[in-house]
């Protein structure tokens, strides 16, 4: 009994230190590496950035803290990365919908864009590119 508790001792005390630290990834260490400032906010196919328009609320500066807090443009909440890094899932109080999920269809050190649908008041398909202040 002593020698299996002096062996699981050891086991668990590696495996306690390693739950508590997220690996960084590559996409993480991009995301939260800028402040992006948004370069085109498409609502299908068609600028809608401007007063009134759907994604005027976006336009501005995206910030991604390492905390999973972040502001996006007149927006402040939260965000993760999901789906293995594929999407990010930013949530906001003051978003129409609780949440929005998009995918990520490019992340360099010189460029983010996303992608989604955004179903208020109807389904529109949203392309929102930004590049780094």
């Amino acid at each position: 009994m002593k020698t299996t508790l002096s062996l699981m001792l050891p086991l668990l005390l590696i495996i306690l230190s390693s739950c508590g630290k997220e690996q960084e990834t590559d996409r993480f260490t991009l995301l939260t590496a800028h402040v992006w400032t948004s370069d085109s906010l498409l609502a299908n196919g068609v600028d809608a950035s401007g007063p009134g328009e759907t994604l005027e609320k976006f336009k501005g500066d995206a910030t991604f803290n390492k905390d999973g807090t972040g502001t996006f443009g007149q927006y402040s909440g939260t965000w993760m990365l999901v789906d293995n890094d594929a999407s990010l899932a930013i949530s906001s109080p003051d978003l129409p919908v609780p949440s929005i999920a998009t995918t990520i269809a490019e992340l360099t050190s010189t460029s983010l864009k996303v992608t989604f649908v955004y179903p208020v008041p109807v389904s529109l398909n949203i392309r929102m590119t930004f590049k780094p202040k």
